[in-house]
């Protein structure tokens, strides 16, 4: 009686080494592999032909050969906040295992994956305040650019926060590049949301004898809640920092008129710059926002004026 390959590996599509002699004998799955009809993805675990290719499929495979969970560069992919390059995937197994990888598979191993367990699409993946920290650590192919674009678009997206990725930053004392990161996550603690926030924020908002404001201020006009980059509330001036990415756009565009002309309406001025300017020309940034201060500031004393 012939076999059926594919009722055999079952939904999930691949199968390890020991439930395939659970069904069959040795000498079965070796004329299977050589036949091609059985394909050997991880030592010890096969796929059929079909589903070889399907990169699920494949960490499925390796996750639940190794035991552990998918992490670092790889976790932040499936998290969707770096985009899937060819290259190993990185799996953390518990620190009692073997950290032995294999090919295509870079082991690492970990005293502390309980609390920071988490699945996407079924599979079993580290939390992206882990990931992301790990994958500081180990870039694996990853770029610091990438990596802090990973940790702001996952602070935005609310799949972590800044404490979350600042708790797992304590526990790595010696993480390669640890204050720098430690300081992009007090910018993302203040409210920072982009990387050209964080420009505005350290080279322009925050320079010297430029006013205090607050970032992220929430204003409510007309029962719509707007939330502001950076507002200086003593005299009601607005600063946004607008990306080409997101403000680029003539829908966009529109919106950010109606929001402004809404703001006005109670009083609100608001200042916007482009990520060209405000990377190119910071002390003339500078100078329009504390000009824009000081006459807001004249207008809203008068009696100061004689």
């Amino acid at each position: 009686m012939s076999l059926d390959v594919d009722a055999l590996i079952g939904p999930d599509g691949w199968i390890t080494w020991e439930a395939l002699l659970a069904r069959i004998d040795r000498k079965t799955v070796s004329d299977w592999v050589a036949a091609g009809r059985l394909l050997r993805v991880q030592p010890g675990v096969y796929t059929v032909p079909s589903a070889a290719l399907d990169r699920r499929v494949r960490l499925e495979a390796i996750a639940g050969a190794t035991g552990g969970l998918i992490s670092h560069r790889s976790a932040l992919a499936l998290w969707e906040l770096v985009p899937w390059v060819d290259g190993p995937v990185h799996v953390t197994v518990d620190f009692a295992r073997s950290g032995r990888g294999s090919a295509g598979v870079l082991l690492h191993r970990s005293r502390d994956l309980t609390d920071v367990a988490r699945r996407v699409d079924g599979l079993p993946v580290t939390s992206v305040e882990r990931a992301v920290v790990d994958a500081w650590g180990v870039p694996g192919g990853a770029g610091r650019d990438e990596l802090r674009a990973a940790a702001i678009s996952g602070v935005r997206r609310r799949l972590c926060g800044p404490r979350d990725i600042l708790r797992e930053v304590g526990r790595r004392p010696c993480l390669p590049g640890r204050a720098e990161l430690s300081s992009l996550v007090g910018l993302l603690s203040d409210g920072c949301q982009s990387e050209l926030e964080i420009w505005g924020c350290l080279q322009v908002l925050r320079a010297p004898a430029m006013p205090p404001f607050v970032q992220q201020r929430r204003v409510t006009v007309a029962g719509e809640v707007f939330v502001l980059d950076a507002a200086y509330d003593d005299v009601l001036l607005a600063v946004e920092m607008d990306g080409a990415a997101w403000h680029g756009s003539r829908e966009q565009r529109e919106r950010d008129i109606r929001r402004d002309a809404l703001l006005a309406t109670i009083g609100w001025q608001t200042l916007r710059f482009g990520w060209t300017r405000m990377r190119s020309a910071p002390d003339a940034c500078r100078r329009d926002i504390l000009a824009a201060y000081l006459a807001r500031q004249r207008l809203m004393t008068p009696e100061r004026v004689r």
